[in-house]
Parts: C-alpha cells; sequence; structure tokens
C-alpha cells in the first residue's frame, strides 16, 4: 500500500503567496515556492522566510532585532505541507539565541537559529565600508526564467547591472506575493525570502551541465531594512575540490544594510 508520501502533491496556482497556512505551525506550499533545481522541491528563498517569520512571532519583544539568522539545509525540501517548531535556547534580556526548524513528512529539512539583539543608540559611532549600488530603475529587467525553472523564479521581478559575467554581479528583486497568505511579515523577513536567490544571479557555470546547491545560508544584518526592493552585490567563487561560496552585500533603497554567505557544493550534472 502506497503512503500519503508516495502521492503527488498538487501546487496551488492561484493563491497570491508562497505559503498558505493550514493551522496553528502547519504549512502548504504554493507554486510560487516551487525550486528551479526540481519541480517537486520548495525553493530555499521562501522556506527561509518562512523560518524568519516564525522566529518574529516566537516571544516576540520590543526592541529587540533580528541581528544574525542561520539557516542549515538538511537535505531534498520536498514541495510539499511541513510543520514550523520554534523555540527559545539562550534566553536573555540584551541577547537571545531562537531556533526554529522545519518538518516536512516527518523529517526536518530546514533548521534556523536567530541572534536577537537589543537596540542601542550607537548613531555617533555609525559608518559603513560596504560599496553602495546604482537605484533598481537604472538596471535592467532580466528575464531569469531563460537560465532557472520554477515557480519561485517566475514570480519575481529581477533588475541586473549591465557588465554581468560569470560569478560577479549586482541585481535587485521584488515579488508582489506575501510570504503567507493573509498574513503581514516584518521587514526582516520580507528581505530574508528573497536572499537565497543570490545564488542564482551571478552564476559561474551553467547549471545545465553544473549543479551547484548551497547547503547553508547566514544573513548578517546592521539595521532592519527598508521594505520594498533588496539589492544584491554579489561574488561567487568556486575551488577546484567541489567546494564554493557565495557572498553577497545586501542592500536596500537606503543603502547596504549586511551581508549573506552560501556555501555551495560543486559538481559536474550526471551525465556530463
Amino acid at each position: 500500500m502506497s503512503s500519503a508520501t508516495d502521492q503527488p502533491y498538487v501546487l496551488d496556482e492561484t493563491t497570491p503567496a508562497y505559503y498558505r497556512r493550514l493551522d496553528g505551525t502547519t504549512f502548504a506550499p504554493t507554486v510560487h515556492a516551487q525550486g528551479a533545481w526540481r519541480t517537486d522541491e520548495q525553493h530555499m528563498a521562501p522556506v527561509s522566510g518562512l523560518l524568519a517569520h516564525a522566529i518574529d512571532a516566537h516571544e516576540p519583544r520590543e526592541g529587540m532585532h533580528v541581528g544574525r539568522i542561520t539557516f542549515d539545509i538538511l537535505g531534498f525540501i520536498p514541495a510539499r505541507p511541513g510543520v514550523v517548531a520554534v523555540r527559545t535556547t539562550r534566553p536573555g534580556r540584551t541577547i537571545e539565541l531562537v531556533e526554529a526548524e522545519l518538518q516536512v513528512d516527518g523529517r526536518a529539512v530546514v533548521r534556523a537559529t536567530a541572534w536577537r539583539l537589543a537596540h542601542h543608540d550607537s548613531a555617533d559611532v555609525a559608518g559603513l565600508e560596504l560599496e553602495p549600488m546604482g537605484a533598481p530603475e537604472s538596471f535592467p529587467l532580466w528575464h531569469g526564467a531563460e537560465t532557472w525553472g520554477g515557480g519561485y523564479i517566475r514570480g519575481l521581478e529581477i533588475r541586473i547591472a549591465e557588465g554581468r559575467r560569470p560569478g560577479r554581479a549586482q541585481a535587485w528583486l521584488r515579488t508582489d506575493f506575501a510570504l503567507v497568505d493573509g498574513e503581514t511579515s516584518s521587514p526582516t523577513t520580507d528581505l530574508v525570502r528573497l536572499v537565497d536567490t543570490a545564488n542564482g544571479v551571478a552564476v559561474r557555470a551553467s547549471p545545465l551541465e553544473w549543479m551547484f546547491p548551497n547547503v547553508d545560508l547566514t544573513i548578517h544584518l546592521l539595521r532592519e531594512p527598508v521594505p520594498g526592493w533588496v539589492g544584491l552585490d554579489t561574488r561567487v567563487s568556486m575551488g577546484a575540490g567541489g567546494l564554493g561560496i557565495t557572498s553577497t552585500t545586501l542592500h536596500d533603497v537606503d543603502g547596504p544594510v549586511g551581508r549573506a554567505e552560501q556555501i555551495l557544493t560543486v559538481r559536474r550534472m550526471p551525465g556530463r
């Protein structure tokens, strides 16, 4: 007898959001969360947003901000409903650590840890060593679906600067879709849910000939982002032994807002 996990799951194509909440902890992905490597997987970008959204809602306190959030991708993320669990692992008055986990079909697929830090007035020493980017309207449209498949990429507006080359690109992206249908997410979560896209805008090798999925994503933030456009100033480096790094300076329309890093496992496509 076949189990429920053996049956294909039909992704909702009408809901204008990445997920529908089925109950307090269970979320169903829509076609807009569909991955780029396979049609039966979820893209890590909306998954990271979903976990950040759950962390936001967990024991919130005024004046605490996410300073760093790290995601470990534990394996294939099926495009099926999943359960999110959240807990505080290191409580504190000014510094605390929160963990979240997504399980699909009873298996943990992504874990997140987030440091929440208290707000302090540091304007007297504020300064940046991160280079600015051109405005979104100065970048031409890029049709990412010509390089990547899947519903997630189709749902983005992407603008990429002239001069893009393998391993180097500057891009602005945004989406009209909500993260969870009928729910509002924070500006930080709205940025987080798009950051994983960085590994696909400055590809160093053809995804038709090479696989280079990331197995993690770490985001460090300097401040709460401005909602709307997310800027990616991205460099991709690949070593000769199957490892790669995608490094990105993150921007909003007010300027640099943080950094992101992704470690890649690089290997030829089977049969190539």
